[in-house]
């Protein structure tokens, strides 16, 4: 699964051969969480509630590019890096 961005020990990354709908992967130790890019919703998984609100403020800022990277990644292409929160 492509790393797409790194911030503060959360790892934000996107499977290539992952299911509907789209959606991104973040990971902060032991914890993970699937969020939906259209809804930025939690859709498995838990995380501490700081780390959370990091990278659900970090996906709002860049759900057009979490989208173009989903978009590339259903066709089997190359993902790029998203700027981390800073």
């Amino acid at each position: 699964m492509p790393t797409i961005s790194m911030f503060r020990g959360i790892k934000i990354s996107i499977n290539w051969n992952d299911h509907m709908p789209p959606h991104f992967h973040a990971k902060y130790g032991d914890e993970e969480v699937i969020v939906s890019i259209k809804d930025l919703e939690v859709l498995e998984g838990e995380m501490q509630n700081k780390q959370l609100k990091m990278v659900l403020g970090w996906a709002a800022f860049h759900q057009t590019e979490l989208l173009e990277n989903w978009e590339l990644a259903v066709k089997k292409q190359d993902l790029f890096s998203i700027d981390p929160l800073r």
